[in-house]
């Protein structure tokens, strides 16, 4: 194969470029190419975490599907990496694809956003229903399809550029392509989480890279292939796409609103989208039906509202009416009052009825208070100015862990816990948290929606596990109602109470007046057949091995009352806490809320979160056993191939498929190990920082600053790569890694000062990333021996290691994480990377041997 035949001359009138020519034009200063490999790294981290927020949002928000989405991309950006091999076979004229993808991808990607906003039209669901697990990941892994193909191609049409204009045979122009590839992702990230996001929106923004990405590979082209090429051509076209786009940025503005307005009209049919907001913490949008207003963050339901005109609670507030004077006469006498999340839709109004001298509000988002105002009732905006009240806008877990004071009385008023986000106040780390905020005679109230009697496995599961993680910090715990489940949670038994007269009796002690609610109303909110049934099932529920598979046994016609049930209780078998204790690192209780709306919602469709239940630590077991068994029969026929060929003399060095497989189980694990980790740590900066919707960027590009370092290194100080115990050694590292952040993590949740949490996680982040980046370039020099092919060595190793981080990202996020724990995730990772060390070592022979190869190839 020639080392600088391009082919391109044809397309150009001047004469054909020689080898000394193309080296001579582009090493004055720097490389050309160096442009269009940072533009790719750029253009594919902006791109990633552009439409991950964008699928947050049809997605509710939910944290599963962020797994799902670096799948699909991973997984096609493999694929296109593969289909860019065939292509260079097939054309050989790499400059002259990269500007064709480029300019692919200036128009997929604002066509991807847009397909993204008309999603949910593509699927028969209820207004406001989830998507389920399968509807996800096969949208997710359509909609990224073109856009991923695009950008995986553009890796190996620029390794291969930068390999001819080296003039290498080796796989050194694949290993310099990735570390700057790295290096642009790392500069994405940085510009998207500081400067992009906060001036433009998704369409300019996609447009933007999408020039970028285009000026830089003409730019290659130009200085490459200079002769018969006009500077001014180039400078010409390039500013002109410049001033074509900033006349177009009113109209993009414009497009976003009515993609927004359109995206909704699938969402909410019946409603109307009045205004939309992007915040540090998720895009809020406010949509109106009749008098009604309803907020929702990243998609998901915040609160309702009955509008700045209503002059007594409507049907909206009556339920934050009612929760709060049953959860405030759950104290005799409360003086200081905590309240986080719903003071919006009335609550706090309530609250302040009552004869308290102080009341804490929790808001997250500053954004939410300031686009609320003009539409909550004018009892609120009186509630927010009262000289009791303390607006305060943090996040609640941050604030619990740091503040000095002490309450009678904490009301927690937020939506289910159907995101990690949200799960972090139905956990037993935040109720521990809770329980040291309180006085000795203090009340926590939180509550969920239910279903009457629990029917359902998926509810049951999740208000049981609330109860439970409840019970193992409180002294005393009492559930109580229909459609909505409220949990009162004490440590002295005689405050917290459920009994209608002495909640009546402190009601009119107080003398309050409150239009829409009387004493009267706690017989129709504390029926008692009915608690006695909820209480029953949510206090045996969760004590039998299979009891989250079968759901709860049927309660008694006629139960115990209360305190013969709460006597009885001490008797129980002891919970399984596997499945029934919710903590930020095991957040079983958003996975069953999840499976809760989707049998609410669609009761027939999709089974796979109940199905995934069934999951169970050791499956991973077999998997490696498996891949020991493969290496060592390969080992063994190959051993017996080798001893013939002595006779006959016909076997190469190369032919070793035993060696063949454990540099691609490295590759697969390496992958695998470091997404996951990734995932696991995404999912603990969420449960312990409070929100990862602005930082996801920022996180990917600590990620990928470490990958580039780790590449660097590895190429700049390591002179013979092909090294088999180094690339054992490697695997050996990750996997005492993964050991490590499975011991840091649970630490960190200690930890209150939000820089150093940040700046730990920030640590852990670049240090996964460090040792991934040193593996690929170790890993790419003995395949290369092995296989004596630059471009298949690049398409392969970068395809693989791809797919082996699609698979680590699936299974997570959407099992292990959830169902498992993060703890376990990051135990996951540590064993496929101990097992490929041992398929390495199994593998590896006479380390000459393969050094031997490489020289002669070399």
């Amino acid at each position: 194969m020639s080392e600088t035949n391009y082919g391109e001359d044809k397309i150009f009138a001047g004469p054909a470029i020689t080898a000394k020519k193309l080296k001579a034009g582009t090493t004055r200063r720097v490389p050309p190419h160096l442009f269009a490999v940072l533009m790719l790294g750029l253009v594919s981290q902006v791109g990633q975490v552009l439409l991950l927020r964008e699928l947050l949002m049809v997605f509710h928000g939910n944290e599963l599907s962020i797994g799902i989405v670096l799948a699909s991309w991973m997984a096609w950006v493999g694929v296109g990496s593969r289909l860019g091999v065939v292509f260079i076979g097939k054309i050989n004229r790499p400059l002259t694809l990269l500007v064709g993808s480029a300019v692919g991808i200036l128009l997929v990607l604002p066509a991807t956003i847009m397909l993204i906003r008309f999603l949910r039209g593509f699927f028969e669901i209820p207004p406001g229903a989830y998507l389920s697990l399968v509807d996800i990941a096969s949208s997710c892994f359509l909609i990224m399809a073109p856009a991923c193909l695009l950008l995986g191609a553009q890796f190996v049409f620029l390794a291969r550029v930068w390999r001819d204009i080296d003039q290498s045979v080796d796989s050194s122009g694949t290993g310099k392509t990735y570390i700057c590839e790295a290096a642009g992702n790392m500069l994405g990230g940085l510009l998207f989480t500081f400067l992009l996001v906060h001036y433009l929106n998704a369409f300019q923004i996609a447009c933007l890279v999408g020039i970028l990405m285009l000026a830089a590979a003409w730019y290659s082209m130009r200085r490459i292939h200079c002769a018969g090429f006009f500077p001014s051509r180039w400078s010409f076209t390039i500013i002109a796409l410049l001033i074509l786009y900033f006349i177009a940025f009113p109209f993009l503005e414009d497009l976003d609103q009515w993609a927004y307005r359109m995206q909704w009209q699938y969402f909410m049919p019946d409603h109307e989208l009045v205004e939309t907001r992007q915040s540090e913490h998720g895009a809020i949008s406010v949509v109106r039906r009749a008098d009604q207003y309803t907020f929702f963050q990243s998609g998901h339901l915040i609160f309702s509202t009955a509008g700045p005109k209503a002059v007594a609670p409507a049907f909206e507030e009556q339920e934050a009416v009612e929760l709060a004077h049953l959860a405030m006469v759950q104290h005799k006498q409360p003086e200081r009052v905590l309240l986080i999340g719903g003071g919006l839709r009335g609550l706090l109004s309530e609250i302040v009825k009552h004869p308290v001298e102080a009341v804490d509000y929790i808001e997250l988002d500053e954004a939410l208070t300031d686009v609320a105002r003009p539409y909550i009732t004018s009892a609120t905006l009186e509630a927010l100015d009262d000289p009791r009240v303390s607006l305060i806008h943090t996040d609640g877990r941050l604030f619990a862990k740091t503040a000095d004071e002490q309450y009678d009385i904490i009301i927690v008023d937020i939506p289910d816990p159907a995101t990690a986000v949200l799960n972090r106040y139905y956990t037993r780390e935040f109720f521990s948290e809770a329980n040291d905020l309180l006085y000795d005679d203090g009340v926590l109230a939180i509550g969920a929606v239910s279903t009457p009697d629990l029917r359902g496995t998926a509810v049951a599961n999740r208000n049981a596990t609330l109860y439970h993680t409840l019970n193992s910090k409180f002294e005393r715990v009492l559930p109580g109602g229909e459609r909505v489940m409220s949990f009162f949670a004490a440590n002295e038994p005689g405050q917290i109470s459920l009994d209608i007269k002495t909640l009546q009796d402190r009601y009119t002690r107080r003398d309050i007046e409150v239009e829409g609610f009387s004493a009267h109303q706690y017989h129709a909110l504390l029926e008692e057949g009915q608690l006695r049934r909820v209480n029953w099932t949510v206090r045996n529920h969760g004590r039998s091995s299979r009891a989250h598979l079968d759901g709860p046994t049927a309660a008694p016609l006629s139960p115990d009352s209360l305190a013969e049930q709460e006597a009885a209780e001490k008797e129980l078998l002891p919970v399984e806490e596997q499945y029934f204790m919710n903590s930020d690192f095991k957040p079983i209780g958003y996975y069953y809320t999840l499976m809760f709306w989707d049998q609410l919602t669609r009761p027939e469709d999709d089974k796979t979160l109940m199905a995934l239940l069934h999951v169970q630590p050791w499956w991973i077991l077999p998997l490696c056993f498996i891949a020991l068994l493969t290496v060592l029969g390969l080992r063994i026929s190959s051993g017996r191939a080798y001893k013939r060929s002595r006779v006959y003399q016909n076997y190469g060095d190369e032919q070793r498929p035993d060696t063949n497989f454990g540099v691609l189980c490295t590759i697969f694990t390496t992958g695998l190990s470091t997404m996951a980790l990734q995932v696991a740590l995404l999912f603990s900066f969420q449960s312990i920082y409070g929100f990862v919707y602005e930082m996801v960027g920022l996180i990917m590009a600590m990620f990928m600053s470490g990958l580039a370092l780790g590449a660097y290194l590895t190429n700049r100080f390591v002179k013979n790569k092909v090294n088999l115990n180094l690339l054992a050694g490697v695997q050996l590292f990750i996997a005492l890694l993964a050991v490590l952040i499975a011991v840091v993590l649970p630490r960190a949740a200690l930890v209150e000062s939000p820089a150093v949490i940040f700046m730990l996680f920030s640590l852990l982040t670049f240090s996964a990333g460090l040792i991934n980046g040193v593996d690929f370039p170790l890993s790419l020099a003995c395949y290369m021996a092995l296989n004596k092919n630059a471009e298949k060595t690049a398409g392969t190793v970068y395809g693989l290691e791809l797919f082996g981080a699609c698979i680590g990202a699936v299974l997570a996020s959407a099992v292990i994480v959830p169902v498992l724990g993060i703890i376990a995730c990051c135990l996951f990772a540590s064993i496929a990377n101990f097992t490929a060390f041992v398929v390495i070592l199994i593998s590896r022979r006479d380390v000459r041997w393969l050094e031997r190869t490489h020289h002669r190839t070399g």
